[in-house]
């Protein structure tokens, strides 16, 4: 039997003690279902310590990587706004950054089911991913990178804007920079052939779930491009077709 609890301290201990660890379920097997309670389990230990829950993020949604993963369905995980970044993220409390461009959509009221979630849309934004597996060498099974909320460690975004002005995001130019030097090109495209169906996918697991997305909330519709390492004392910047740019220093 699995004991949620125990995995998710463990999982909690790991990040703030920015230590890497061997995946859960090398000790013993772990179930997708169970996975998610332990991801929720870890989440309510941060909203405990005062964390407040601010969005969604998803996770393989390009084909390539659900090949990879032998899954047929994408993952999600929570944003918190601990989670948030500004301008300046300091790297010392993450154990093996990585980077990757999104796209971003805000909520604008609240959203029960996925039918609902196309109208609730009130801005879109470039934006970008910082992910920190948990787990030694970011090795791990669908079940392991589950538990650890998807790898989610920091994001931010640029400027919203009207959904109803873009004339469709399916095909967005992004572009990450890191240092002023070209690292990364790719298309929105790459997010489920087109973000919004990675968006309905989200209200369609929140709502499975339970959990409602709230008027504020952010989704962080999956990655435009592969991730790349996060290096410290960096300036970064993603930029996309239309919709700006959005840039993070690092520490």
């Amino acid at each position: 039997m699995t004991d949620v609890q125990e995995l998710a301290a463990t999982l909690d201990d790991a990040e703030r003690s920015v230590r890497a660890i061997a995946p859960l379920t090398d000790g013993g097997p772990l179930g997708v279902a169970d996975a998610y309670r332990v991801q929720r389990a870890v989440l309510a230990r941060r909203t405990a310590r005062g964390e407040r829950l601010i969005g969604v993020k998803m996770g393989f949604t390009s084909r390539a990587k659900m090949v990879q993963m032998g899954v047929d369905d994408v993952i999600w995980g929570l944003l918190t706004d601990s989670m948030l970044v500004e301008s300046t993220l300091d790297l010392s409390g993450l154990i093996q950054p990585r980077i990757e461009p999104e796209i971003a959509f805000l909520i604008g009221r609240r959203v029960r089911s996925a039918v609902e979630v196309d109208a609730a849309v009130a801005g879109v934004a470039v934006g970008y991913e910082v992910l920190d597996s948990r787990y030694r060498d970011f090795a791990f099974t669908l079940p392991d990178v589950i538990a650890d909320n998807a790898s989610a460690a920091a994001f931010g975004v640029g400027a919203w804007h009207d959904p109803r002005e873009l004339g469709g995001i399916d095909n967005i130019g992004l572009v990450l920079e890191i240092e002023g030097r070209l690292t990364r090109t790719g298309s929105s495209a790459a997010i489920l052939g087109d973000p919004m169906r990675s968006l309905r996918a989200a209200a369609r697991l929140a709502e499975r779930a339970g959990i409602p997305l709230e008027p504020g909330w952010v989704v962080l519709a999956g990655a435009a491009t592969a991730a790349v390492p996060l290096p410290r004392d960096a300036h970064v910047r993603v930029s996309g077709a239309g919709l700006g740019s959005v840039a993070v220093t690092t520490v």
